[in-house]
Formats: C-alpha cells, structure tokens, sequence
C-alpha cells in the first residue's frame, strides 16, 4: 500500500507539466475572450460576449477559414485513413520487401513541415513543377494547373501533401492492429468459405476497430493543427483560398494585434475540435459495439 502511494508521485511531473502548457493557457485564453486585450499593453476592457458576436455574424474570413478547415479535415481523414490501411492490408506479413516499403513509406513523417512545404511548393510550380512537366511530357497537358494559385483547388493541393506526410505514421499503427489478430481467425472464416470481403468485413474490421479510432482522431487532430504546412507553402492565400482557423487565429493575434479576439476565435476552435472528436468516438464506438 505504501509503495502504490509512492508511485503516485511519479505523476506529479507530468501533472504540473499539463497545468502549465495546457490548463493555465486555456484558462487564460477563455478569460482575454471576453476582452479587447492588444496582447501589447497590460490595458484592457471587458467587453462580454461581443468578440464571439462578432465572429458568427460580422466576420466572413473566420467563416471561410472554418469551411476551408472542415473541407481540408475531411479531404485528410478520408485519403489518409483510406490509403493507410490499404497499405497496412498489402504490407502486414513480416517479409524483408515489407518492411523496407514500410520504412519508405513512413520516412516522409521524420522530414520537418517547413521542408516538406519547400519540397512540394516547388513541385507545384505552375512553370518549373515535377507534376506539370511531367502532365505535359506525356501529352495530358489539359491536366496541368497552378496548384497553390488556383482558389478552387489550392486547399486539396495542400490537403495532399498532408496525406502524403502522414500516412505512413498511421499505417503502423494499422500493421499493429492487423498483426495482433490471431490467425486462427483467419483460418476458420477460410474453411467456412469467407471471400476475401466477408472475411475483412467480419473479422479484420471489426477486431481493427480500435486502432482505426486512434487514426481517425489523430488525423483529425492533425488536420486541424496543419498550420504551418499551409502558412510556409501559401500563408492562407490566394485570397484567403487556403486560410484555416489556425492560420487566421495567428494572423488575427500577431498581425492585427488583436489578442481578446484571437483567444475568443481559440475558444470556438478548441470546441470544433472536441466536439468532431466527440462524435467521432461516439460513431466508430457503436460500429464496434455493433460488430
């Protein structure tokens, strides 16, 4: 009993660590949202809820910044969940080509953001870009673009690369998923005539589920956090074609000097992302509860 005690101090580290990074600065920022504080000055004013006023009816850049994330999050969660478990399918048997390709596939996620921005700006160069010589060379050349200049495809381009940077992070955690289902399983859906579908539908998917709840999460979590892949390869533009919360909260607090402002645009952003979070969890729960 008194050792279990003990062991409780072993949390206090990480426990004063989470107050100071997490829990002090929310509280902080929940309490300058209700004020018109420069981020300059220890001057400010209460001004209620006029900040949050503001940001649903007066300000069309914070709308389009949220349109923008969600269309960005559900681009990222689709392909990026998708072709990672296609890939964790291909490449769970532990052979020596497997685990090269895993390793390949996972090299993207050790590079930094601001050199993965520097890679694919460059291949997206409307003139001097892999992807539009290469279109043209082959002769498709009705498919080349300007991939970070064009408003209607800008955020996709960029929602790409962000799938292209983390796949490989999430197809191990699906390999480790795949690799703890016993093989017994398998072999009983195969002597009871399961096609390939059935047996992925009614044994791999359901005993999968909870890792797939760890990817979908995470990769939400990430998409919402992506600023600065976006902010190094268009910094929101053009004409705000690229702007996401996280971007805007930044551009709002240090360009703008509008720090009551920005906490308040911080506030609903930490919500959107616990309550897509939220259902997420509650969906993917009941799909495993029915399976």
């Amino acid at each position: 009993m008194k050792q279990s005690k003990w062991l409780y101090l072993f949390f206090v580290p990480g426990l004063i660590f989470y107050s100071i990074f997490f829990i002090l600065p929310t509280i902080s920022a929940v309490f300058y949202s209700f004020t018109d504080w420069d981020g300059l000055t220890t001057d400010f004013n209460f001004v209620g809820f006029e900040n949050y006023t503001n940001l649903v009816t007066n300000d069309s850049i914070f709308i389009k910044a949220m349109t923008n994330n969600l269309k960005f999050m559900l681009f990222v969660v689709v392909f990026q969940t998708l072709f990672s478990l296609v890939f964790a399918v291909l490449l769970v048997k532990n052979t020596k080509t497997n685990i090269f390709l895993r390793a390949l596939y996972f090299f993207p996620t050790i590079l930094s953001s601001v050199s993965v921005a520097f890679i694919w700006s460059y291949m997206y160069d409307p003139n001097l870009g892999i992807i539009n010589n290469l279109f043209t060379s082959v002769g498709l050349e009705m498919l080349t673009n300007n991939w970070l200049g064009d408003q209607n495809i800008a955020i996709y381009s960029i929602a790409f690369v962000q799938v292209w940077f983390h796949t490989g992070q999430m197809l191990i955690i699906f390999v480790a998923g795949l690799q703890a289902i016993p093989e017994d399983l398998y072999e009983v859906a195969k002597i009871e005539g399961a096609s390939r579908w059935q047996t992925f539908s009614k044994v791999t998917w359901p005993l999968i589920a909870p890792a797939a709840t760890i990817v979908v999460a995470y990769t939400t979590i990430q998409s919402f956090k992506a600023f600065d892949l976006i902010y190094a390869m268009t910094r929101g533009g053009p004409n705000y074609a690229t702007e996401i919360l996280a971007t805007h909260i930044y551009t709002t607090a240090f360009r703008s000097f509008k720090f009551g402002y920005a906490s308040a645009e911080s506030v609903i952003f930490m919500l959107v992302i616990a309550l897509i979070t939220f259902l997420q969890f509650r969906v993917l729960r009941a799909n495993r509860v029915e399976n």
